[in-house]
Protein backbone atom coordinates (compact mmCIF):
# COMPACT_ATOMS: atom_id res chain seq x y z
CA UNK A 1 0.00 0.00 0.00
CA UNK A 2 1.42 3.18 -1.06
CA UNK A 3 2.69 5.84 1.81
CA UNK A 4 0.08 8.67 2.19
CA UNK A 5 1.49 12.31 2.48
CA UNK A 6 -1.28 13.81 4.49
CA UNK A 7 0.77 17.33 4.43
CA UNK A 8 0.17 16.96 0.41
CA UNK A 9 -3.78 16.19 0.51
CA UNK A 10 -4.67 18.82 2.74
CA UNK A 11 -2.53 21.50 0.95
CA UNK A 12 -5.40 24.10 0.16
CA UNK A 13 -2.61 26.55 -1.36
CA UNK A 14 -3.21 24.66 -5.27
CA UNK A 15 -6.95 24.26 -5.14
CA UNK A 16 -7.47 28.43 -4.70
CA UNK A 17 -4.92 29.46 -6.39
CA UNK A 18 -6.75 27.72 -9.16
CA UNK A 19 -9.96 29.33 -8.19
CA UNK A 20 -8.42 32.47 -8.39
CA UNK A 21 -6.71 32.55 -11.32
CA UNK A 22 -10.07 30.87 -13.14
CA UNK A 23 -12.08 33.85 -11.70
CA UNK A 24 -9.64 36.11 -12.96
CA UNK A 25 -9.70 34.76 -16.46
CA UNK A 26 -5.59 34.55 -16.28
CA UNK A 27 -5.51 31.55 -19.25
CA UNK A 28 -7.57 33.88 -21.18
CA UNK A 29 -5.52 37.14 -20.64
CA UNK A 30 -2.40 34.52 -21.29
CA UNK A 31 -3.70 33.10 -25.05
CA UNK A 32 -4.43 36.95 -26.22
CA UNK A 33 -0.94 38.10 -25.85
CA UNK A 34 -0.33 39.37 -22.39
CA UNK A 35 2.39 37.14 -21.03
CA UNK A 36 4.20 39.36 -18.87
CA UNK A 37 3.19 40.02 -14.97
CA UNK A 38 2.38 43.73 -15.64
CA UNK A 39 0.22 43.29 -18.25
CA UNK A 40 -1.78 40.50 -16.48
CA UNK A 41 -1.83 42.26 -13.52
CA UNK A 42 -3.46 45.57 -15.53
CA UNK A 43 -5.43 43.50 -17.51
CA UNK A 44 -7.11 41.40 -14.28
CA UNK A 45 -6.68 44.20 -11.94
CA UNK A 46 -4.92 42.18 -9.34
CA UNK A 47 -1.62 43.09 -7.83
CA UNK A 48 1.43 42.15 -9.43
CA UNK A 49 3.70 40.54 -6.79
CA UNK A 50 1.01 38.98 -5.73
CA UNK A 51 -0.39 37.01 -8.55
CA UNK A 52 3.33 36.52 -9.60
CA UNK A 53 3.47 34.51 -6.88
CA UNK A 54 -0.02 32.44 -7.32
CA UNK A 55 1.02 31.60 -10.58
CA UNK A 56 4.41 30.06 -9.38
CA UNK A 57 3.23 28.07 -7.11
CA UNK A 58 0.99 26.94 -9.92
CA UNK A 59 3.52 26.39 -12.17
CA UNK A 60 5.47 24.27 -9.51
CA UNK A 61 2.17 22.38 -9.16
CA UNK A 62 2.53 21.93 -13.66
CA UNK A 63 -0.09 24.52 -14.19
CA UNK A 64 0.98 27.26 -16.44
CA UNK A 65 5.24 27.37 -17.05
CA UNK A 66 7.42 30.78 -16.61
CA UNK A 67 10.19 30.36 -19.43
CA UNK A 68 11.84 33.80 -18.41
CA UNK A 69 11.71 35.83 -14.56
CA UNK A 70 7.94 37.11 -14.93
CA UNK A 71 6.89 35.90 -18.33
CA UNK A 72 4.34 33.23 -18.33
CA UNK A 73 3.03 30.64 -20.60
CA UNK A 74 0.14 28.30 -20.95
CA UNK A 75 1.01 25.01 -21.00
CA UNK A 76 -1.57 21.51 -21.60
CA UNK A 77 -3.04 21.86 -18.10
CA UNK A 78 -3.29 25.74 -18.40
CA UNK A 79 -5.50 25.69 -21.55
CA UNK A 80 -7.80 23.52 -19.43
CA UNK A 81 -8.86 26.60 -17.44
CA UNK A 82 -10.12 28.00 -20.03
CA UNK A 83 -12.51 25.03 -20.86
CA UNK A 84 -16.62 26.88 -20.19
CA UNK A 85 -17.39 23.74 -17.80
CA UNK A 86 -14.59 23.85 -15.78
CA UNK A 87 -14.85 27.58 -15.44
CA UNK A 88 -18.42 27.31 -14.02
CA UNK A 89 -17.10 25.12 -11.32
CA UNK A 90 -13.87 27.27 -10.51
CA UNK A 91 -15.55 31.46 -11.05
CA UNK A 92 -15.20 32.56 -7.74
CA UNK A 93 -17.63 35.29 -8.58
CA UNK A 94 -20.81 32.53 -9.25
CA UNK A 95 -22.23 28.95 -8.41
CA UNK A 96 -18.20 27.64 -7.72
CA UNK A 97 -17.42 30.46 -5.22
CA UNK A 98 -20.30 29.21 -3.32
CA UNK A 99 -19.54 25.44 -3.62
CA UNK A 100 -15.72 26.75 -2.13
CA UNK A 101 -16.86 28.47 0.07
CA UNK A 102 -19.25 25.93 1.24
CA UNK A 103 -16.21 23.43 2.31
CA UNK A 104 -15.99 25.71 5.24
CA UNK A 105 -19.09 24.35 7.00
CA UNK A 106 -18.43 20.56 7.19
CA UNK A 107 -17.69 20.32 10.22
CA UNK A 108 -20.75 21.65 11.90
CA UNK A 109 -22.21 19.37 8.67
CA UNK A 110 -20.62 16.11 10.42
CA UNK A 111 -21.34 17.11 13.72
CA UNK A 112 -25.14 17.65 13.57
CA UNK A 113 -25.96 15.66 10.82
CA UNK A 114 -27.49 18.65 8.90
CA UNK A 115 -26.59 21.35 6.09
CA UNK A 116 -24.45 24.55 7.93
CA UNK A 117 -24.78 26.19 4.28
CA UNK A 118 -26.64 28.90 6.31
CA UNK A 119 -24.00 30.00 8.89
CA UNK A 120 -21.79 30.83 5.89
CA UNK A 121 -24.62 32.30 3.69
CA UNK A 122 -26.89 33.35 5.83
CA UNK A 123 -29.33 31.03 4.29
CA UNK A 124 -29.90 27.83 3.70
CA UNK A 125 -28.94 27.01 -0.25
CA UNK A 126 -32.09 26.84 -2.65
CA UNK A 127 -32.92 30.05 -0.66
CA UNK A 128 -29.75 31.54 -1.74
CA UNK A 129 -29.62 31.04 -4.72
CA UNK A 130 -33.16 32.28 -5.31
CA UNK A 131 -32.22 35.37 -3.61
CA UNK A 132 -28.87 35.88 -6.25
CA UNK A 133 -30.47 35.37 -9.45
CA UNK A 134 -26.53 36.06 -10.47
CA UNK A 135 -25.51 33.04 -8.85
CA UNK A 136 -28.25 31.27 -9.85
CA UNK A 137 -27.76 31.77 -13.22
CA UNK A 138 -24.14 30.14 -13.23
CA UNK A 139 -25.76 27.56 -11.26
CA UNK A 140 -28.53 26.54 -14.17
CA UNK A 141 -25.52 26.91 -16.84
CA UNK A 142 -23.48 24.11 -14.62
CA UNK A 143 -26.76 21.88 -14.60
CA UNK A 144 -26.70 22.16 -18.26
CA UNK A 145 -25.13 20.89 -21.18
CA UNK A 146 -22.74 23.57 -21.01
CA UNK A 147 -21.35 22.09 -17.34
CA UNK A 148 -22.41 18.27 -17.87
CA UNK A 149 -22.35 17.59 -21.49
CA UNK A 150 -25.61 16.71 -24.13
CA UNK A 151 -27.94 14.49 -21.94
CA UNK A 152 -29.11 10.60 -23.22
CA UNK A 153 -32.46 10.88 -24.06
CA UNK A 154 -32.69 7.23 -23.63
CA UNK A 155 -34.47 7.16 -20.42
CA UNK A 156 -36.44 4.10 -20.57
CA UNK A 157 -35.00 1.13 -19.41
CA UNK A 158 -37.05 -1.25 -21.95
CA UNK A 159 -36.45 1.22 -24.38
CA UNK A 160 -40.42 0.69 -25.65
CA UNK A 161 -41.77 4.55 -26.61
CA UNK A 162 -44.50 2.79 -28.12
CA UNK A 163 -46.69 4.08 -25.27
CA UNK A 164 -45.32 7.17 -24.07
CA UNK A 165 -47.43 10.35 -25.47
CA UNK A 166 -46.84 12.63 -22.63
CA UNK A 167 -43.57 13.42 -20.58
CA UNK A 168 -42.95 15.89 -17.49
CA UNK A 169 -39.58 16.18 -16.69
CA UNK A 170 -39.54 17.06 -12.95
CA UNK A 171 -36.48 19.84 -12.12
CA UNK A 172 -35.41 19.63 -15.32
CA UNK A 173 -33.69 23.15 -15.54
CA UNK A 174 -33.51 24.75 -18.69
CA UNK A 175 -34.83 21.98 -21.08
CA UNK A 176 -31.71 20.62 -21.94
CA UNK A 177 -32.71 16.80 -21.39
CA UNK A 178 -36.76 17.35 -22.60
CA UNK A 179 -35.42 18.89 -25.64
CA UNK A 180 -33.32 15.36 -26.60
CA UNK A 181 -35.96 13.30 -25.47
CA UNK A 182 -38.82 15.23 -28.13
CA UNK A 183 -36.24 15.55 -30.59
CA UNK A 184 -35.56 11.49 -30.55
CA UNK A 185 -39.45 10.71 -30.11
CA UNK A 186 -41.45 12.96 -32.93
CA UNK A 187 -44.89 11.45 -31.24
CA UNK A 188 -43.77 12.59 -27.78
CA UNK A 189 -45.55 16.23 -26.14
CA UNK A 190 -43.63 17.21 -22.79
CA UNK A 191 -43.43 19.34 -20.14
CA UNK A 192 -40.61 21.05 -18.06
CA UNK A 193 -41.61 22.05 -14.47
CA UNK A 194 -38.87 24.27 -12.78
CA UNK A 195 -38.91 27.39 -10.85
CA UNK A 196 -40.01 30.41 -12.74
CA UNK A 197 -36.53 31.69 -13.38
CA UNK A 198 -35.08 28.81 -14.70
CA UNK A 199 -37.96 27.95 -16.90
CA UNK A 200 -38.03 31.53 -18.19
CA UNK A 201 -34.62 30.47 -19.57
CA UNK A 202 -36.13 27.13 -21.91
CA UNK A 203 -37.76 28.64 -24.77
CA UNK A 204 -34.88 29.58 -26.67
CA UNK A 205 -33.50 25.99 -26.18
CA UNK A 206 -36.63 24.63 -27.19
CA UNK A 207 -36.98 26.32 -30.27
CA UNK A 208 -33.28 25.90 -31.53
CA UNK A 209 -33.84 22.38 -31.11
CA UNK A 210 -37.17 22.52 -33.08
CA UNK A 211 -39.76 21.02 -30.03
CA UNK A 212 -41.41 24.19 -28.87
CA UNK A 213 -44.77 22.94 -30.73
CA UNK A 214 -44.56 20.02 -28.16
CA UNK A 215 -42.94 21.16 -25.11
CA UNK A 216 -44.93 23.49 -22.36
CA UNK A 217 -43.64 24.77 -19.02
CA UNK A 218 -45.08 24.64 -15.61
CA UNK A 219 -43.31 27.30 -13.21
CA UNK A 220 -43.54 25.79 -10.04
CA UNK A 221 -41.83 24.03 -7.52
CA UNK A 222 -41.45 20.37 -7.50
CA UNK A 223 -42.87 20.11 -4.20
CA UNK A 224 -46.30 21.21 -5.06
CA UNK A 225 -48.62 18.93 -7.07
CA UNK A 226 -47.21 17.92 -10.55
CA UNK A 227 -48.82 18.19 -13.91
CA UNK A 228 -51.21 15.02 -13.84
CA UNK A 229 -51.60 12.30 -16.31
CA UNK A 230 -48.52 11.90 -18.46
CA UNK A 231 -47.21 8.66 -19.14
CA UNK A 232 -43.68 9.44 -18.17
CA UNK A 233 -41.83 11.40 -15.36
CA UNK A 234 -38.33 12.03 -15.50
CA UNK A 235 -36.38 13.03 -12.39
CA UNK A 236 -32.75 13.55 -13.75
CA UNK A 237 -29.91 14.62 -11.20
CA UNK A 238 -32.60 15.63 -8.52
CA UNK A 239 -32.90 12.93 -5.93
CA UNK A 240 -29.56 13.20 -4.31
CA UNK A 241 -30.19 16.93 -3.94
CA UNK A 242 -32.60 16.37 -0.81
CA UNK A 243 -32.43 14.31 2.80
CA UNK A 244 -34.57 11.21 2.92
CA UNK A 245 -38.31 13.44 4.07
CA UNK A 246 -37.70 15.59 1.03
CA UNK A 247 -36.89 13.11 -0.68
CA UNK A 248 -39.66 10.61 -0.29
CA UNK A 249 -42.11 14.12 -0.38
CA UNK A 250 -40.82 14.72 -4.10
CA UNK A 251 -41.44 10.81 -5.05
CA UNK A 252 -45.09 10.85 -3.52
CA UNK A 253 -46.12 14.11 -5.57
CA UNK A 254 -44.44 11.99 -8.50
CA UNK A 255 -46.70 9.18 -7.52
CA UNK A 256 -49.82 11.22 -7.29
CA UNK A 257 -49.60 12.85 -10.36
CA UNK A 258 -48.21 9.57 -12.54
CA UNK A 259 -51.81 8.08 -11.90
CA UNK A 260 -52.94 5.62 -13.26
CA UNK A 261 -50.42 4.30 -15.12
CA UNK A 262 -47.60 6.20 -15.70
CA UNK A 263 -43.99 5.74 -14.93
CA UNK A 264 -40.93 7.27 -13.03
CA UNK A 265 -37.57 6.99 -14.13
CA UNK A 266 -34.77 8.58 -11.89
CA UNK A 267 -31.50 9.30 -13.45
CA UNK A 268 -28.70 9.51 -11.28
CA UNK A 269 -28.08 9.88 -6.72
CA UNK A 270 -28.69 5.81 -6.70
CA UNK A 271 -25.53 3.73 -6.52
CA UNK A 272 -25.98 0.87 -8.89
CA UNK A 273 -25.21 -3.28 -7.52
CA UNK A 274 -21.65 -3.71 -7.05
CA UNK A 275 -20.69 -0.38 -6.17
CA UNK A 276 -21.37 1.26 -2.54
CA UNK A 277 -23.16 4.74 -2.63
CA UNK A 278 -21.43 7.47 -2.36
CA UNK A 279 -22.14 10.25 0.40
CA UNK A 280 -21.65 12.94 -2.14
CA UNK A 281 -19.98 14.90 -0.07
CA UNK A 282 -20.38 18.27 -1.58
CA UNK A 283 -24.32 17.50 -1.46
CA UNK A 284 -24.01 17.12 1.76
CA UNK A 285 -22.78 20.58 2.49
CA UNK A 286 -24.76 22.55 0.16
CA UNK A 287 -28.64 20.88 0.62
CA UNK A 288 -28.11 17.56 3.15
CA UNK A 289 -28.79 15.48 0.23
CA UNK A 290 -26.40 12.44 -0.57
CA UNK A 291 -26.53 9.37 -3.20
CA UNK A 292 -28.72 6.30 -2.36
CA UNK A 293 -27.82 2.55 -2.30
CA UNK A 294 -30.30 0.42 -4.11
CA UNK A 295 -31.89 -0.87 -1.08
CA UNK A 296 -32.32 2.40 -0.07
CA UNK A 297 -34.10 3.70 -3.13
CA UNK A 298 -36.15 0.37 -2.50
CA UNK A 299 -37.42 1.57 0.28
CA UNK A 300 -38.42 5.13 -0.13
CA UNK A 301 -39.91 4.31 -3.76
CA UNK A 302 -42.00 1.65 -1.55
CA UNK A 303 -42.83 4.06 0.92
CA UNK A 304 -44.37 6.46 -1.41
CA UNK A 305 -46.13 3.89 -3.52
CA UNK A 306 -43.72 2.69 -6.17
CA UNK A 307 -42.09 -0.39 -6.64
CA UNK A 308 -39.03 -0.77 -8.95
CA UNK A 309 -39.36 -2.01 -12.19
CA UNK A 310 -36.19 -2.34 -13.58
CA UNK A 311 -32.91 -0.72 -14.15
CA UNK A 312 -29.59 -0.15 -16.81
CA UNK A 313 -27.11 2.26 -17.86
CA UNK A 314 -27.29 4.51 -20.66
CA UNK A 315 -24.45 4.26 -23.03
CA UNK A 316 -23.27 7.47 -21.26
CA UNK A 317 -22.62 5.03 -18.63
CA UNK A 318 -25.35 6.69 -16.30
CA UNK A 319 -27.09 4.17 -13.83
CA UNK A 320 -31.34 4.27 -14.34
CA UNK A 321 -33.94 2.58 -12.04
CA UNK A 322 -37.22 2.97 -13.37
CA UNK A 323 -40.29 2.72 -11.06
CA UNK A 324 -44.62 1.34 -11.18
CA UNK A 325 -47.06 2.70 -9.16
CA UNK A 326 -48.18 -0.42 -6.75
CA UNK A 327 -51.75 -0.87 -7.85
CA UNK A 328 -53.01 -2.27 -4.14
CA UNK A 329 -51.40 1.29 -2.56
CA UNK A 330 -54.98 3.18 -1.75
CA UNK A 331 -56.46 6.43 -1.60
CA UNK A 332 -55.33 6.41 1.93
CA UNK A 333 -51.99 6.79 1.10
CA UNK A 334 -52.17 9.43 -1.81
CA UNK A 335 -50.94 13.42 -1.45
CA UNK A 336 -48.40 14.94 0.90
CA UNK A 337 -48.81 15.12 4.59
Amino acid sequence: MPDVDLWQLSDLETPWSLFVVCTLRVAEHIAAGASQIDDLSARTGADAESLQRVLRHLVRRGVFEEPSPGTFALNDAARKLMDPSLRLGLDLNGIGGRMADAWGTLLTAVRTGAPAYHLRFGQPFWEDLRDHPEVSSTFDDLMSPLGHGKPDPDVLVDGDWAAIKTVVDVGGGTGALLAEVLRAHPHVSGVLVDLPATVAKASELLHRAGVADRATTSAQSFFDPLPAGADLYILKSVLSDWPDKDALVLLKRCADAARPNGRITVLSGIAPPGRDASPELLMMVLVGGKERSVPEFERLAAAAGLTVHGSKRQASGRFIVECRLVPSFGADHRGVN
